[in-house]
């Protein structure tokens, strides 16, 4: 069994999420390291219904206010080099990463 690591991406706005996401890729390849991904997972999307005001009489009108939650999946092999460069990365304020160790099976 071999050890990897599975890097969690999310944010609210989709480039972002993809720029950090290509850098980690691009790291783990330069320092030719076993790569899976970016794997895009579904967006989440958060929609908030909002009675408009005024709203004396006649029909009541709702305004819709929506956040997209964009999502993406990496896997690379346990490395401490790569992850020393991965920990150094330039994060936008609006994407998070969380990282996982886990056992892979080898097939």
């Amino acid at each position: 069994m071999s050890m990897r690591v599975r890097i969690r991406i999310w944010g609210t706005s989709s480039s972002n999420v993809d720029y950090v996401a290509g850098q980690i890729v691009e790291i783990a390849k330069k320092a030719g390291v076993e790569v899976r991904g970016p794997v895009p997972l579904p967006v989440k999307r958060l929609v908030v219904p909002l009675l408009r005001l005024p709203h004396g009489e006649g029909t009541k009108v709702y305004e819709k206010w929506e956040m997209r939650i964009h999502k993406r999946l990496v896997d690379i092999a346990a490395d401490e080099r790569v992850m020393r460069q991965i920990m150094r990365i330039r994060v936008p304020q609006d994407v998070y990463i969380e990282a996982e160790m886990i056992r892979s099976q080898q097939r």
